[in-house]
């Protein structure tokens, strides 16, 4: 069943975040992942307003999205992003 990593972004350092942002693709194809959201224009429909940048990637299953994470080359770019973002990430499996 498909699985989706989604993200709530601060970006606290825009610089060292660009840095992170280069190198997530890669980690996130390796484990069949792939970007369907990545930062666009939002637009808070209910509840309160969100004004954090929000992420969202699609695995095949919540394995995968699971490897992804704990992959060496997405552990390499959490350390690179480390102190430049306040992040909230999360798996979900699909419908």
């Amino acid at each position: 069943m498909t699985a989706y990593v989604i993200t709530r972004v601060e970006i606290t350092d825009p610089d060292q975040y660009e840095k992170y942002k280069a190198l997530s693709p890669a980690a996130a194809a390796a484990s069949g992942g792939r970007f369907i959201v990545r930062g666009g224009e939002s637009f808070t429909l209910e509840g309160p307003e969100e004004d954090r940048r929000i992420v969202v990637l699609e695995f095949p299953d919540m394995d995968s999205a699971k490897a992804f994470y704990d992959s060496e080359q997405y552990r390499h770019a959490r350390e690179v992003r480390a102190g430049a973002a306040d992040m909230q990430m999360m798996a979900v499996e699909g419908v």
